[in-house]
């Protein structure tokens, strides 16, 4: 066989001089407009944090990313660029005239005089790839950099819990790096060798030249050792393991995995020695042998030998065996959630009713009647004033102090999405004018007036109200513009619509005077945002001028996000006037994933509901955590955008790692003021993280835990219709058993696993005070026949009086929702309360509560108001001692007066409708006055007949007033109608 030289040869095909130039001003053009549009995006942060003075979370978060991309970038380009390098300095000088051979040689002819060039742009184009996955771990490195101590160690190795969460994940950062890092030179060295004939497959077995063989063997070898140490590292990630009956590393992990890991991280190391002899020496037997016993090692020692453990040791003495390591499970994944404190109490929850039960009837006093769920449209109806306004779907439930005493309140912002339909689509308008949205609007939350609508305590524009004064623009919400340029020399007119005049014939109008955007004055800064936004009338426009500024990422979320991307949020941001402000309080939380024995849980499956997703509950984002703190509360201001942060949880390791990485810009919770703090909650996507765990965990025997037989789930939404969609929690003011006094928290209930009793009732309180946060679960026997949520629903519907009544309406053209279902301890037991609203299906309709359902010990009440419900179902006063002169009438009589009393409310109900259709307003008055006389004279008459169900409705709704009033007929008196005034 011949051997032939090659050199680099002519005849390769070129390009024109003008061809290269035009491809060279082609490349430039599309450089410049990429380094220009990323210049844009950086520039523009950096404003916009400076605008909110979180410069330092900016500057460090992109000095970190831009940090990893080089760092990327450089690893993996240039190893391949040292390893393309070192294959073309060991190429050999001649090779064997072989047919293959003498294909390749015309490709080494043309590729040889620019390999330097080639290798540059292989590397580069590696390296880029390289650098954009090693910028996203910014987590990873910042959290290894600035770890804090968490001060309590794993039950297996004994680390602290930060190796698992800081200082593992960077580690096996580093690894999976350093393996690309070797696979990427390994393939650039082999490409290279076989294309200059250093490696070759033609003869049995092929051939390798010395160099290629020693180049390599040595990057195998270094695999090997990267192997190695990743096997050490596998016996940490044991931890983790999912192979038990738990989270964590179970009988077979510690008893074979552990041994099995150790002893091929040693094998590895082997292996590596015998790869890098076989460099050195002549021949692959070395390493043939090495990789052979690291092959067969894996299969026997790290596959075989823990399944046999886990088949023949384990799985016949399964619960005997896993018995300690569930018991780490159960202790680590409490203390991760938070919830190793919890208050279990068992509960046998009476079902006798008597008149006695009294004691409890501070407790019902502020029962949450008005559902914020459904009322939503009574607002938009009741105070959007102009049609350009709008109310989130789902409203919000705080309180407020008002004359001395604290009462529920569903709160609302009247918020502005856009300009008038008709005006859209002009720029001024859309940018200029339409800017902000304007008020608070509150409503008690246990009471309604006569007919049924909410009893204001903050309304109207301008607003009126017993919250007092605040500033009532709202330019950072959740419903704005995703853009609006505000702003304007002293003296100029203004041009941002504020709101209408008296009687709606003119309009007020404002200027921004607050610090919360971008100034945009400048040519440069305008020519900036025209590219960000995509908008060239921000360029050119005239009625932009030098005090003009420019407010963007303006949800309270997406600002907080900004302000702190470490932070988890909470899906529910709530507005509160506080020190005469409106200010949004947003839920932070720091997770990992990383705790070690804990369970992990599906963040956004945990915490979704019948109301995740709406307009006003963001879903939280899909990833898996098994470690939750609700570390920091925050605050936006709703006129200013500043936003706040505030260490709730300052003792948490996490934020404090994030505190030294990104500047302590966290505040201490001193230094919140006690008008922020009164209207702090616990937050909602918390504690359904910790209600899905503890419907497991509240199990804390290992040996039931493996059984199961105690396992909870939360009972599907009763009113959420054929959707198999958790319900969620509600806040309420709550009186736990042994308490005083009522609180404001947060509640749930639990139902068995695939039964509809109920095993459990859970609150955390969320009064800012000692017992905040405190988890108290009321636990019912097993054998328990207290109905679950759905269960009672269904009783509800069921319920004679009320089946008979509301059928009775929906044939008359209304609409039936029934509200929240809540569920409250009292007098021993547990109560149900459900409100009933009623809404016209024509004209501009809205909810009004007509009507309440209770049940307790088995028995239901349904009345017009609460206390009248409470009394049929504790058989008060009101239940059958209305007669006349103290003499009762023959029931048959009482029956026969009870039904013409409905007849007569069925005629007026319908005469009502009949005059609403034809808009005539004064003839719905007069229907609804006779309808309200009837169903009055209906109640007490079937009151008198005792708490019994009756073969008629015990009386109809009101029909639904229509939304405006042409005659300008005042708002009603509001009253207690549907309100616990009364003791029971």
């Amino acid at each position: 066989m011949g051997v032939v030289a090659y050199s680099a040869g002519a005849g390769r095909p070129g390009v024109s001089p003008r061809g290269r130039r035009i491809l060279i001003g082609i490349a430039i053009a599309v450089v410049v407009v990429i380094l220009f549009l990323v210049f844009t995006r950086i520039y523009t942060n950096v404003l916009w944090y400076q605008s909110i003075g979180f410069s330092g979370i900016y500057s460090t978060l992109i000095a970190t990313r831009i940090g990893l991309f080089v760092a990327g970038a450089v690893l993996i380009g240039g190893s391949v660029l040292l390893s393309l390098l070192i294959a073309k300095r060991l190429r050999p000088k001649t090779v064997p005239n072989t047919p293959d051979q003498q294909a390749l040689a015309r490709y080494r002819r043309a590729f040889e005089p620019h390999l330097t060039k080639f290798a540059l742009v292989i590397s580069g184009l590696v390296g880029l790839v390289g650098g954009l996955s090693a910028d996203n771990e910014w987590r990873t490195v910042l959290g290894f950099l600035n770890r804090v101590s968490f001060g309590e160690q794993d039950p297996q190795f004994g680390m602290d819990v930060s190796f698992y969460v800081f200082s593992y994940p960077f580690i096996r950062l580093l690894l999976g790096y350093g393996f690309a890092m070797i696979v990427v030179a390994f393939l650039a060295a082999a490409a290279t060798h076989y294309a200059f004939g250093g490696m070759r497959f033609a003869g049995r077995g092929g051939q390798l030249s010395s160099g290629a063989r020693a180049h390599l063997g040595i990057l195998a070898g270094v695999f090997m050792v990267l192997l190695a140490a990743d096997y050490w590292m596998d016996r940490y990630g044991l931890v983790h393991s999912d192979r038990g009956v738990t989270a964590g590393a179970s009988y077979t992990d510690v008893h074979a995995v552990l041994p099995a890991k150790t002893i091929l991280a040693a094998i590895a190391l082997l292996c590596a020695a015998m790869f890098v002899v076989s460099a050195v020496r002549r021949g692959l037997l070395f390493a043939g042998m090495g990789l052979g016993l690291l092959i067969l090692s894996a299969v026997l020692v790290g596959g075989a030998y823990p399944a046999v453990v886990q088949q023949f040791q384990v799985k016949p003495n399964q619960e005997a065996r896993e018995r300690e390591y569930i018991d780490r499970n159960i202790k680590s994944t409490r203390d991760a959630y938070d919830v190793a404190d919890t208050e279990v109490t068992p509960y046998n929850a009476r079902r006798n009713v008597t008149q006695d039960q009294t004691s409890d009837s501070d407790s019902t006093e502020n029962i949450r009647l008005v559902d914020p769920n459904v009322v939503s449209k009574t607002f938009q109806q009741l105070q959007q004033i102009r049609g350009f306004y709008s109310f989130s779907e789902s409203l919000d439930i705080d309180r407020y102090a008002i004359d001395g005493n604290q009462e529920t309140t569903v709160a609302a912002v009247r918020e502005l999405p856009g300009a008038p339909e008709g005006q859209r689509g002009r720029w001024v308008v859309d940018r200029l004018q339409y800017t902000h949205g304007y008020g608070f609007v509150g409503a008690d939350g246990t009471q309604v007036d006569d007919e049924g609508k909410p009893v204001w305590q903050s309304k109207d524009i301008p607003p009126k109200g017993s919250l007092g004064k605040y500033e009532p623009r709202v330019y950072f919400g959740e419903q704005v513009p995703s853009y609006s340029i505000v702003g304007a020399p002293k003296g100029a007119p203004p041009q941002e619509f504020d709101y209408s005049s008296e009687g709606g014939s003119g309009q007020t109008k404002t200027t921004y005077n607050g610090d919360g955007g971008v100034k945009i004055g400048s040519f440069w800064q305008r020519l900036l945002y025209a590219v960000e936004m995509r908008d060239y009338n921000i360029l050119f426009s005239g009625d932009i001028n030098e005090e003009s500024q420019i407010l963007y990422d303006r949800s309270p979320r997406d600002r907080v996000q900004k302000a702190a991307p470490f932070l988890e949020l909470d899906g529910d941001p709530y507005p509160a006037v506080v020190d005469g402000r409106i200010q949004w309080i947003v839920d932070g939380y720091t997770t990992t994933d990383m705790y070690p024995y804990s369970q992990k849980t599906s963040l956004d499956e945990a915490t979704e509901d019948s109301l995740t997703g709406t307009a006003a509950r963001t879903a939280q984002p899909e990833q898996e955590v098994n470690y939750i703190r609700n570390s920091v509360k925050a605050t936006v201001d709703a006129y200013s955008g500043e936003v706040t942060l505030y260490a709730w949880d300052a003792k948490d390791p996490v934020l404090k790692t994030w505190q030294k990485a990104f500047g302590n810009k966290v505040k201490p919770v001193s230094e919140m003021s006690d008008a922020v703090r009164d209207h702090v909650r616990y937050p909602a996507d918390m504690f359904k993280a910790q209600r899905e765990i503890l419907s497991r965990y509240h199990v804390t025997n290992p040996a039931a835990f493996y059984g199961g037989q105690e396992y909870w789930q939360t009972p599907n939404d009763p009113t959420a219709g054929d959707a198999k969609i958790a319900q969620p929690p509600y806040y309420l003011e709550t009186r736990m058993p042994g308490d005083d006094e009522a609180r404001f928290s947060l509640t749930s209930t639990f139902v068995p696993r695939g039964r509809p009793n109920l095993a459990g009732f859970v609150s955390v309180s969320s009064e800012p005070g000692n017992d905040y946060g405190k988890l108290r679960v009321l636990k019912l026997p097993s054998n328990t026949a207290v109905p679950g949520p759905g269960t009672m629903q269904g009783n509800f519907e069921a319920y004679a009086p009320a089946a008979q009544e509301l059928s009775l309406l929906r044939r008359g053209g209304s609409s039936v929702r029934f509200g929240n279902l809540l569920t409250l301890p009292f007098g021993g037991g547990l109560l149900y309360v459900e409100p009933v609203y009623v809404q016209a299906r024509t004209g501009e309709s809205y909810p009004l509560l007509q009507r309440v359902l209770v049940s307790f010990g088995g028995k239901i009440g349904y009345a017009p108001t609460l206390d009248e419900a409470i009394d049929q179902v504790l058989g008060g006063a009101s239940n059958g001692d209305d007669t006349d002169e103290g003499k009762e009438e023959p029931r048959g009589d009482v029956q026969a007066q009870l039904e013409e009393a409905l007849q007569d409310a069925q005629d007026a109900y319908e005469e009502g409708q009949a005059a609403l259709k034809k808009g005539d307003f004064a003839a719905y008055g007069d229907a609804q006055k006779k309808l309200k006389t009837a169903l009055d004279e209906a109640e007490r008459l079937r009151q008198q007949l005792g708490n019994e169900p009756s073969p008629t409705p015990s009386g109809t709704a009101t029909s639904p007033s229509p939304s405006t009033s042409p005659s300008g007929r005042p708002e009603a008196t509001p009253s207690r109608a549907a309100s616990p005034s009364r003791s029971p």
